[in-house]
C-alpha cells in the first residue's frame, strides 16, 4: 500500500472507530494515535535499513510527543488505530495484525528472562485489546479475539475468545445458535 492509500485507510479506521472524531481533517490533525502509527512506519523502514539508532531516536522524539512508545522494530499491520494513546508500549518483536483496536495503557512487553527473536505478543487481525492491559510474553492473540481493559495476559488467547482479569482467564465461549 502506498504512503498517501495508507494514510487514507488509517483515517478511515479512525473515523469507523472513534465516535468522537468528526472528520478526516481533525483525525489528520489531532489523534495521536494516528501520528505514532505513522512515524512508526518510518522508524520500521529505518531499522529494516539497518539504521537502528536513528530509528530508536526518531521513535523517541515521537514518545515524548504522543507518550505512545512503538519500537521500531515491531510489525505491524494495516489499520491499527490506538485510541487516547497516552501510555500504549509496544515491544520490539510484537507481531499485530489488521484492523485492530488499542486503548490507551495498552502494553505488549517482554517477560525480561525470554531471549532471542520472540519476546513479545504476536497479535491477530481485528483484536481489540482495552484500556490498561498488559499482555507479556512470547504469546499469541488469535483473531477477532478481545482482551478486556485491565487484564495482564501470561497465555495464549484463541480465535474469537475473551480474557479479563488479572491474571486473565477465557469467559466461555458463546455458544452457537
Amino acid at each position: 500500500m502506498k504512503p498517501i492509500q495508507r494514510i487514507r485507510a488509517d483515517i478511515g479506521a479512525a473515523m469507523r472507530l472513534d465516535p468522537a472524531t468528526r472528520n478526516g481533517f481533525e483525525a489528520f490533525i489531532v489523534l495521536s494515535g494516528l501520528h505514532a502509527v505513522w512515524w512508526y512506519r518510518l522508524t520500521n523502514t529505518l531499522w529494516r535499513h539497518r539504521l537502528p539508532f536513528v530509528a530508536r531516536l526518531i521513535s523517541q522524539i515521537v514518545r515524548w510527543w504522543t507518550l505512545i512508545e512503538i519500537h521500531p522494530g515491531a510489525r505491524i499491520g494495516d489499520r491499527l488505530f490506538i485510541d487516547h494513546g497516552a501510555g500504549v508500549v509496544i515491544g520490539e518483536t510484537a507481531i499485530i495484525g489488521d484492523d485492530c483496536l488499542f486503548y490507551h495503557g495498552v502494553t505488549l512487553g517482554g517477560q525480561g528472562d525470554v531471549r532471542g527473536d520472540r519476546r513479545h505478543p504476536q497479535i491477530g487481525n481485528n483484536v481489540v485489546i482495552g484500556a490498561g492491559a498488559i499482555i507479556l510474553g512470547p504469546i499469541t492473540v488469535g483473531d477477532n479475539a478481545k482482551i478486556g481493559a485491565g487484564a495482564v495476559v501470561l497465555s495464549d488467547v484463541p480465535a474469537g475468545r475473551t480474557a479479563v482479569g488479572v491474571p486473565a482467564k477465557l469467559l466461555p465461549a458463546k455458544k452457537s445458535r
